[in-house]
């Protein structure tokens, strides 16, 4: 390690312009990268991360839908009688909007929430009411009356919102007519309808697996809604309505399309003007958990939907406190730091299952700095949609 070395990982958030649709987003956050390091006086390195927000790639390139389009898009693929609507996640940003179209398109809605809380940890109830009011989650179906009984009228902690009182309402002042139960268990929508549209994220393909076996006639999953235009609306392949956010009452922004070629669009013009071969990606929802209010962050259907190459894979290091508790236990000082370092320079191969690993989590890179980048650029008024990365891939050799 060089004797003037003492920083190791940094990520900066990058202030941009405010994007707006049809902007050059690549020229934009490769000029914002590069005056940074002007006036902050610091240099660009080979195998830096430039990570771009979702929200500002699906924003220049213009991919919203209204609330119509998703109607449209319901109507032709599910019919428009009853439906199931099943495993929501509870979110105004998140869902409420996509609701609306949903129920805009349908005479009635049975809604099936997910209890104690929904797939993202957003709580209905606490797992300790659950178990006072001797409630098994896995078999009972419950009626709203029956949950109302149980439980009474329980708010939010961070929203103050009654989300069964609210989607209910919702799709009320949309026309339809709703039932609201609460099951896990998928199979339990068939009593109510065979035509079902499943909005769970993460589970998605299980569910539906399920729901067709168990003799569903119609499963369409959120990621089928808006997967191509409907009468020139913005849309996503792969994804549809997943990782859509409300941009007003009546719109939404989807997740961005063609984030490869944006990743090596800003890689190339960093490259032009630096000669530095920096990584890029495109971030949402970092993964990880709030120990509060339980709330897994991930409500995206992946972290990041667009990466150079250099960002596949998983770290592969060694655990230094494990080295020197344990390896070199009787070094100390001098000693003690060249003989970490010339571990750490004979490592070859996968490190699974290397005892000197274990703890050092390996996941993918592009999840790790997803979650790195998300808490950097907050999801307020930092007015920083870029985070510049610089010295992840190092060690203590370097």
């Amino acid at each position: 390690m060089s004797d003037n070395r003492r920083v190791g990982t940094v990520s900066r958030g990058i202030r941009c312009p405010i994007i707006r649709e049809g902007d050059d987003l690549a020229a934009i956050v490769a000029n914002s990268v590069l005056e940074a390091a002007g006036s902050e006086g610091f240099s660009i390195n080979d195998r830096d991360v430039i990570a771009v927000t979702e929200s500002v790639a699906a924003r220049s390139q213009g991919n919203y839908a209204t609330v119509d389009d998703i109607s449209y898009d319901v109507k032709r693929k599910l019919g428009d009688g009853t439906i199931g609507v099943i495993f929501p996640i509870l979110s105004r940003n998140r869902f409420a909007i996509c609701l609306r179209g949903i129920a805009r398109a349908v005479k009635k809605i049975v809604l099936m929430l997910s209890y104690p809380s929904d797939e993202v940890g957003n709580e209905l109830v606490s797992l300790d009411a659950v178990d006072e009011a001797g409630v098994n989650p896995f078999s009972d179906v419950l009626s709203l009356e029956k949950y109302r009984e149980l439980f009474g009228v329980v708010r939010h902690p961070f929203t103050g919102v009654d989300y069964v009182e609210y989607y209910g309402d919702l799709i009320r002042e949309c026309g339809a007519d709703v039932e609201i139960v609460f099951a896990n268990d998928p199979r339990a929508i068939l009593r109510y309808s065979d035509v079902v549209l499943n909005c769970d994220i993460h589970t998605r393909a299980r569910t539906k697996r399920i729901l067709l076996a168990s003799g569903a006639k119609t499963v369409v999953s959120l990621d089928g809604i808006l997967n191509e235009s409907v009468n020139g609306s913005g849309f996503n392949e792969k994804f549809g309505l997943l990782g859509s956010n409300k941009s007003t009452e009546e719109k939404i922004k989807l997740f961005p399309r063609n984030c490869r070629e944006l990743v090596a669009d800003i890689q190339k013009k960093i490259f032009d003007a630096t000669a530095k071969k920096v990584e890029v990606m495109v971030y949402g929802d970092g993964a990880f958990k709030d120990p509060q209010g339980k709330i897994w962050e991930l409500a995206d259907p992946v972290v990041s939907p667009g990466y150079t190459d250099g960002l596949i894979g998983t770290p592969n290091e060694l655990k230094l406190k494990y080295l020197a508790d344990n390896d070199f236990k009787d070094l100390s000082g001098d000693e003690l730091k060249s003989a970490i370092e010339s571990k750490i320079r004979a490592k070859s191969g996968s490190l699974v299952g290397n005892m000197a690993a274990q703890g050092t989590t390996p996941r993918q890179y592009t999840d790790l700095l997803g979650s790195l980048c998300d808490l950097t650029s907050g999801s307020g008024d930092k007015g920083t949609p870029v985070v510049l990365v610089q010295g992840y891939f190092d060690n203590y050799t370097d």
